[in-house]
């Protein structure tokens, strides 16, 4: 499991990295240079710091300033060059990373949200939508700390570390042994402590997210919670996520923290071994074996080599504090890579909806110009024919077996039409099936037995988008966007001109309460128009499928939330709005369906009842007895 754990990382790293140098390869390479330099830089000026010990400041105390001057301010003049190379390049490579880290962050939002735009409503149906802003929020944060800061810094230490080493190899041999023990041991403990807190950085952001979700919960049903005196019980379980997150949190910082002073004062024992060891090998005039042979060691290496060793242990332990971020970042970067690579929603249609005329001898051709005249337009794939069939709304539905799961089947059989401009009710308790077969008009879901036609047409050769907007769709659950009450009208059709908005909001019986509101049709809203009441939001959504003005209108429980008196008002515009369209309607209010041409009453899946208001009155059967109160809707 470790090991699976371990490839699953390892290609998030290497799809990141593709990522980046498909999008920003140039900067990148020229980071890569800068951070060469910068590293580079950094240890080659211990060269020159032995030089200037050994050639300038040892014999200038002794035969004088002049006799050195000359090697004196070449050897400071180079150091002040590499200096100046180091910081410029490291302030080079920090400014470009900052851009290729917020652009990378903007290319995976569009990508995540472009995929998302295509995914089917299952995929929605299946996850928790809290979930989803997770990887727009925390798992996109996770990866600005890996790319902007852990991967540069990583790199930079393993430059560093690599260069330094070799130097430390043209100084000394026998030092360099000295250093190797100690680096060992510190990578040793940074493994360690580095990887608890890794484990444990990853469970933190689990708890942060169960936490946020509690309290984003607690937020909205703030009225329920007062209502019902759950004040203490809320304090209790918010303790209990609270308790999680600190026991958690803690044991990550705990490691963390712990992990820079043990290596710093490792690497101070190292200091003082060196020195130690240094020491005695100047002072008995020990050979020294180094790349370039046997020697003496002189003080400017002792220096030089006390110098690098106390970067090398500040280089280890800055890199040992990336571990956890980079393990999170990667985390983030498979989440994150997950949505990207979600199956988009299939769709093998070809007829589409045209604009279309009326020619003399009757027939349909497509035309550029808005006639308010619609049609299919359906190429035969056999003999490369195009017809064009008028867009009337004639809705039957041929033997259809459905299950969200294959293994369970949510309708039986279920065979109904609907002529244009017949109004359809669907019947039933919680459960029974009628907001799937909705959803399966509208192509949410493919059925696997059975047909549906559409004017004739099987739905599945129809595009998608070409299909839902021929259809009008109520929800009882209202969604309303931010922005003025004229844009969400608007929503239903992006090309409605003011006018013809403020029509559609009259037909839905909803101008008289938005010419109250403080700026009318201009009143900003937010928060799911969380300042209108429930049955004012629903009017705004029946006034928005109202400006779209489709053939088929689809009302699933359209005025189960709105008061008697709006209901009366919202039938009414309703009336009109139904009016010469093919129309489904699922309702708990039986009252709004008894002028349906057909009444369904369903129960698990299977129509076990249909027929008009007064027929199945009169059968006194599952209906009648629905519509007398003997039986009750769940």
């Amino acid at each position: 499991m470790e090991q699976l754990r371990h490839k699953k990382k390892a290609g998030n790293l290497l799809r990141l990295l593709q990522y980046l140098f498909s999008h920003y390869g140039k900067r990148l390479t020229l980071v890569a240079v800068c951070i060469v330099i910068s590293a580079s830089a950094s240890v080659v000026q211990t060269v020159f710091l032995q030089r200037l010990i050994d050639e300038c400041i040892t014999p200038g105390l002794t035969a004088g300033l002049p006799a050195v001057w000359d090697s004196l301010v070449s050897i400071i003049l180079t150091m002040i060059v590499l200096y100046l190379c180091g910081v410029t390049a490291s302030f080079t490579y920090t400014r470009i990373m900052a851009g290729v880290t917020q652009g990378t962050l903007r290319n995976l939002r569009n990508d995540m949200f472009d995929r998302m735009e295509t995914l089917p409503i299952r995929y929605f149906d299946t996850h928790a939508h809290g979930d989803i802003m997770s990887t727009y929020t925390n798992d996109t944060d996770a990866i600005r700390q890996l790319i902007g800061q852990s991967l540069p810094m990583i790199t930079q230490s393993f430059l560093t570390v690599t260069v330094m080493f070799f130097m430390m190899l043209y100084f000394s041999i026998w030092l360099t042994l000295v250093v190797c023990c100690f680096a060992a041991l510190m990578l040793l403990v940074s493994r360690k402590f580095a990887g608890a807190s890794s484990k444990y950085m990853m469970a933190q952001q689990k708890s942060l997210a169960a936490e946020e979700g509690f309290i984003e919960e607690m937020m909205e049903g703030q009225k329920v919670i007062k209502v019902f005196c759950h004040e203490e019980e809320s304090k209790k379980d918010f303790c209990r996520f609270n308790e999680e997150l600190f026991s958690v949190g803690e044991k990550a910082h705990r490691y963390g923290n712990s992990l820079m002073p043990i290596l710093n004062n490792m690497g101070n024992v190292m200091y003082v071994v060196l020195a130690v060891t240094g020491g005695l090998l100047v002072y008995f005039g020990a050979p020294n074996l180094s790349l370039t042979g046997w020697d003496l060691v002189s003080i400017g290496i002792i220096i030089s080599f006390l110098n690098m060793a106390r970067q090398l242990s500040q280089t280890i332990g800055q890199a040992s504090m990336q571990v956890s971020l980079i393990a999170m970042g990667l985390a983030g970067a498979g989440r994150v890579f997950d949505l990207i690579d979600q199956v988009p929603e299939e769709d093998h249609g070809y007829v589409t909806l045209v604009n279309a005329k009326r020619n003399a001898d009757g027939t349909l051709s497509e035309t550029d110009h808005p006639t308010g005249l619609w049609a299919w337009k359906h190429p035969h794939q056999a003999d490369g024919t195009v017809t064009y069939t008028e867009l009337k709304g004639d809705i039957k539905l041929e033997h259809v077996d459905f299950g969200y799961n294959p293994d369970k089947l949510v309708l039986h059989d279920i065979s109904l039409y609907a002529k244009p401009g017949q109004k359809i009710a669907f019947v039933g308790s919680t459960g029974a099936g009628k907001t799937t077969i909705t959803n399966l008009i509208n192509r949410f879901y493919d059925i696997p037995d059975g047909k549906i036609r559409y004017d004739g047409i099987n739905i599945n050769k129809i595009r998608k988008p070409d299909l839902r907007r021929s259809l009008g769709v109520v929800l009882q659950d209202v969604n309303l966007f931010t922005g003025t009450v004229l844009d969400n009208i608007r929503y239903g059709r992006l090309d409605a001109t003011d006018e013809e908005c403020i029509a559609a909001a009259k037909l839905a019986n909803a101008d008289d309460f938005i010419t109250r509101l403080p700026d009318g049709y201009n009143t900003m809203l937010t928060g799911n128009g969380a300042s209108l009441s429930q049955g004012q939001r629903q009017l705004i959504s029946i006034a928005r499928a109202a400006v779209a003005d489709p053939p088929v209108m689809i009302l699933d429980e359209a005025t189960s939330s709105i008061d008697t008196r709006t209901e009366a008002l919202v039938q009414a515009g309703m009336d009109n709005l139904m009016e010469g369209r093919t129309v489904f309607v699922i309702a708990h209010r039986l009252s709004t369906v008894r002028n349906s041409k057909a009444i369904m009453v369903l129960d698990h899946g299977r129509i076990i009842e249909r027929g008009d208001h007064d027929s199945l009155i009169a059968e006194k059967g599952t209906y009648y007895q629905l519509y007398t109160g003997a039986f009750e809707l769940e």
